[in-house]
């Protein structure tokens, strides 16, 4: 059974019109980022506490935390992120999450193969932090990052081979890289695929659509995943605004995009809740 989540701050910065939504949808997880337009690597203990205790009241829990860790560039001060990651870690236990959404870094396209060991170093500096925790890592194919394509994420998942460094699969992003979702990308990644942003887009325009309405492939890849228990997919829907740290949805068009991935998940017969 697929459990459904979301980026809630694609619906609104503000927690109170957040949790309304939710509830209406019979939402019970979101993939926390922002609240109050605040990054969550920002907000104080207190305001954790304040979305933590709205969101449990109403029955709702964190399925990850969606940092911005390596969204920076490949030269900037690595010691200092290290810092903002070991927020994160202490956001994601306080939350009760297990997973920790991250990047590969920006770089210059031509210097990939020259940062790939630094690359590997940095995840693998972040993963000794975080196994005596029991979080995940979970790595998002990203635009002008080192793991933009699907090669490029195999070289990560192949060279730092570890229970706790899987990958969020996120079709749209693949076919902005030009890459094919399918045979490119989810075959080559499909055995560290621990998780979906469920955001889908049109290869000739670029145009991020609701899901299954684009050649995202969806409906292929979800029936092969739904081979493993209780896997989130995480609503991404990026359809009013799509930026590099953050999307906007809105109330309205966040319904489009839940029933569109409901329908896809009734038309295949999978379960989720």
């Amino acid at each position: 059974m697929f459990r459904i989540s979301c980026f809630s701050d694609e619906i609104s910065a503000d927690l109170d019109e957040q949790v309304e939504v939710l509830d209406k949808n019979n939402l019970k997880f979101i993939e926390l980022r922002s609240v109050w337009d605040k990054n969550v690597l920002d907000l104080s203990d207190e305001e954790l506490d304040i979305v933590k205790m709205r969101l449990s009241g109403h029955g709702i829990g964190i399925s990850s935390i969606g940092s911005p860790i390596g969204k920076v560039n490949i030269t900037d001060d690595f010691d200092r992120h290290l810092d903002r990651f070991r927020r994160a870690v202490q956001v994601a236990l306080e939350m009760g999450t297990k997973y920790i959404r991250i990047f590969s870094f920006y770089m210059d396209r031509r210097e990939l193969d020259k940062y790939e060991p630094e690359v590997i170093r940095r995840i693998q500096k972040m993963l000794d932090i975080v196994k005596e925790n029991g979080i995940v890592l979970l790595h998002e194919n990203e635009a002008g990052i080192f793991g933009e394509t699907g090669a490029r994420c195999q070289k990560l998942f192949e060279s730092i081979d570890d229970a706790h460094f899987r990958a969020v699969f996120d079709p749209s992003n693949f076919i902005i890289a030009g890459e094919d979702v399918y045979d490119d990308c989810f075959k080559r990644l499909e055995r560290f695929v621990e998780y979906v942003h469920v955001k889908d887009a049109v290869y000739a325009t670029k145009e991020i659509v609701p899901a299954g309405k684009g050649d995202g492939r969806l409906k292929e890849i979800l029936v092969i995943l739904s081979k493993t228990e209780s896997m989130f997919l995480s609503l991404e829907p990026h359809l009013a605004f799509a930026g590099r740290f953050k999307g906007y949805t809105g109330p309205k068009l966040f319904q489009v995009a839940l029933d569109a991935l409901k329908a896809v998940l009734e038309e295949l017969n999978l379960e989720y809740c």
